[in-house]
């Protein structure tokens, strides 16, 4: 075998090797290009996007705890007006009378006892005649 003839076997060698990772690759490639992995790798970064973003949320949460409540609060208020205006009024008479038969049963006898005094006290006359 002369040189050349080894040369040539050499590079038909590297020829297949070159073109059995070139199919490899392609395989690798269309199955990354497949549907199915798309839409996997798309739910993996979703997922570990909004897993960033919830442990950012808790930790800004631990740092500032009382105006993030104030301001959810405040939100949900805000979003809660519109049936909030409508059903208030109704709720605060609900209310009013709920503490004024709480009063009513912790003190009964209030109302009888200041009629009963102002019933017993004599009526004091005017005196016209002062002098002058």
């Amino acid at each position: 075998m002369g040189p050349s003839r080894t040369r040539l076997i050499n590079a038909a060698r590297r020829s297949m090797l070159q073109r059995s990772q070139l199919r490899r690759k392609l395989g690798v490639a269309r199955d990354a290009f497949a549907p199915a992995a798309l839409v996997g790798r798309a739910k993996y970064r979703i997922g570990e996007t909004v897993d960033d973003t919830a442990q950012a949320m808790r930790d800004e949460f631990r740092r500032n705890r009382l105006p993030i409540a104030l301001a959810a609060v405040a939100g949900t208020i805000w979003l809660l007006r519109e049936p909030i205006k409508t059903h208030a009024p109704r709720f605060g008479r609900k209310l009013r009378d709920l503490a004024d038969a709480t009063l009513d049963r912790l003190r009964p006898d209030i109302h009888d006892e200041t009629a009963d005094a102002a019933d017993d006290e004599p009526l004091m006359e005017e005196d016209d005649e002062t002098p002058r």
